[in-house]
């Protein structure tokens, strides 16, 4: 397997309770533990942040910023990617999150044909119990990572979608403008559920886990799905959209669909355990998807992935994120679960100190 993406280092200013940091990693996955309220998700959520979109948290820029001073926030992260050491920074002062790669400012687009990362938190739990809109976000997620133009394609579905729904509250009666924006929905619309259906297919190609369960993933979808045939739908559906006072027909209705396969069981009927297992194995899929596609295993940030999880199945999760060759950051109250990882991890200590978040390189 290629060596992995990495943050070689990372620097933090006035994020969250992270008041200032500068630390080296050497590329190794990393054991960040701490007490409960010490800032450890806070520092995933900073790596996060490089890569396109609201990060792990899906927080506003204006969120993020340390208080009581709300200065603004920064990071600045050194990244290996496949074509060497790029310097990447992403910061706010307000209301709109900037970008720079290499010291030139770049469009968030630009982290996604550098660098891959996949996330995992303890709210993702219930994604298989909870709406639709959870696990259509997760599948998007998915196919960025695979495809990163679905970024594009989303965002410009999202707007024509927020438009058309405007027109439908407003009860506007321009043809025109319905013409214009339904063209603009079904070409998005069509692209964006064809990289959806890739990326299904490229985790259905991945070899299956040695210790976790295999999902069987679909996409539950009506009606059309090419341009030609979603715009016609649009059309027709106009007097009803009117009506409910929003667009009910296109991929923004759809939902992801897993069976665990073993046992034939759709996912929202199995235990706790079983969907936790489920979403790992989920996770290492992506990440062995992106290794093929990219040329290396993206970086995982793993949030309490520990937790819930016997000293077996932790030991199976450690040695297929080795074999992996992925940087991933893995948070825990302790140093105890990350003990099967041994010298194969660096480890993080996360203080509270009176509301500031201190950071320790533990063995070094």
């Amino acid at each position: 397997m290629a060596a992995g993406l990495a943050v070689t280092r990372l620097r933090l200013s006035h994020f969250r309770s992270h008041r200032g940091a500068d630390l080296a990693f050497d590329g190794r996955p990393v054991a960040v533990f701490g007490p409960n309220g010490a800032g450890k998700t806070n520092l995933i959520e900073a790596i996060s942040l490089l890569s396109p979109g609201r990060g792990l948290r899906m927080a506003a820029p204006e969120d993020l910023a340390r208080r009581p001073e709300r200065l603004g926030w920064k990071v600045v992260a050194g990244v290996l990617a496949p074509d060497g050491l790029h310097e990447v920074e992403t910061w706010s002062e307000g209301e709109r999150r900037q970008v720079a790669v290499d010291g030139k400012q770049a469009p968030q687009a630009a982290l996604a044909r550098l660098l891959r990362l996949l996330w995992l938190t303890p709210s993702m739990d219930r994604l298989w119990m909870e709406s639709a809109g959870g696990r259509r976000r997760f599948l998007d997620r998915v196919t960025l990572s695979l495809c990163p133009e679905h970024g594009t394609a989303v965002l410009g579905y999202e707007r024509a979608l927020r438009e058309r729904n405007r027109l439908l509250r407003d009860r506007i009666q321009d043809r025109g403008w319905f013409d214009a924006l339904e063209a603009q929905l079904a070409e998005f619309g069509a692209q964006l559920d064809a990289n959806r259906r890739i990326a299904l297919g490229k985790l259905a190609a991945t070899p299956p886990s040695r210790a976790f369960p295999r999902a069987e993933l679909g996409l539950a979808a009506e009606g059309a799905r090419d341009a030609e045939g979603l715009r016609a739908e649009l059309q027709a559906g106009r007097g009803r959209d009117q009506a409910a006072g929003r667009s009910l027909a296109g991929p923004h209705r759809d939902d992801l669909e897993a069976i665990y396969a073993a046992k034939g069981m759709a996912a929202r009927l199995c235990s706790t355990g079983e969907q936790k297992a489920l979403l790992i194995s989920l996770v290492l899929a992506n990440a062995r998807a992106v290794a093929d596609d990219f040329g290396a295993p993206p970086i995982l940030l793993l949030d309490e992935v520990a937790a819930h999880l016997d000293a077996d199945r932790r030991a199976a999760l450690f040695d297929e994120i080795a074999a992996l060759g992925a940087q991933s950051w893995m948070t825990g109250t302790g140093p105890e679960p990350f003990a099967a990882l041994g010298a194969r991890a660096q480890r993080l200590h996360v203080a509270d100190t009176g509301g500031e978040s201190r950071l320790t390189m533990e063995g070094e």
